[in-house]
């Protein structure tokens, strides 16, 4: 079932659309090539750590894509498959499930065209490459738990749906993507890796630009693991006691 349900996902985004599947690989190249070209290009910036600036941003933003696209796309989940759970018993908890794969495979895209821009640049190839699986998994518990918490809530207040779209924005300025976080003050700094998104996207330039392992990040860590498991316990705990009304809320 989620086999199939995550394929019609992915399926349905290219229906009746000439290149298909090709689309997953034309959308992020088209992002990577303006971000080299303004940045590079239009405001010269320099080369952070001897790494070209697109590679960097590049290497931030690929977990960040798909992190606000499952949040996103979990916030309707429910409402969306309305039809299917008024009129069957459906185990509508594996929805949320079903979001993050059929977003893993634009993520796939966008991780092999990271790549291919860092070994065209000259950069070499290193084993820490396959460390990203690691902070990958990172990302699917903290969405799997932000992801329950708010498909359930939006089905009672509709609000929940409209102010994800804003949360996201704002996430996405204060998490050190197109900022490093260095140029910060300590005590700022610390503030901002409070937030769990820090510690995946600094973890995806570990693993393809600074090569370092995530146990060197021992505290740190500790703090997102022991974050990201209250957060899916507790969103897991909200979904399954709003579940039972969700056929007379719908």
């Amino acid at each position: 079932m989620l086999r199939s349900l995550a394929w019609r996902e992915v399926s349905s985004m290219y229906v009746g659309s000439f290149l298909g599947f090709i689309w997953t690989f034309i959308q992020p190249a088209v992002m990577i090539l303006v971000f080299w070209f303004v940045f590079s290009v239009g405001f010269k910036a320099k080369p952070l750590n001897d790494v070209p600036f697109v590679i960097w941003l590049t290497a931030g933003m690929a977990p960040w894509f798909v992190f606000s696209g499952i949040i996103t796309a979990c916030s309707t989940v429910i409402i969306q498959y309305a039809h299917i759970i008024k009129k069957t018993v459906f185990p509508s908890q594996i929805l949320v499930v079903v979001k993050i794969l059929s977003n893993m495979v634009a993520h796939g895209a966008f991780l092999l065209l990271l790549i291919v821009l860092i070994l065209c640049n000259g950069m070499p190839f290193s084993l820490y490459y396959f460390q990203v699986f690691y902070y990958l998994l990172c990302l699917i518990v903290l969405a799997s738990g932000v992801g329950w918490l708010i498909s359930s809530l939006n089905v009672y207040a509709r609000d929940v749906g409209q102010l994800v779209p804003v949360v996201i924005q704002v996430g996405f300025w204060v998490t050190p993507i197109f900022w490093d976080i260095t140029i910060m003050p300590k005590n700022i700094q610390f503030w901002l890796k409070l937030n769990p998104v820090c510690y995946i996207v600094q973890g995806y330039r570990d693993s393809f630009i600074n090569f370092v392992p995530f146990w060197e990040h021992g505290a740190y860590t500790v703090y997102f693991w022991v974050f990201s498991l209250l957060m899916l316990l507790t969103g897991g705990w909200v979904f399954r006691r709003l579940k039972p009304q969700f056929v007379d809320v719908l």
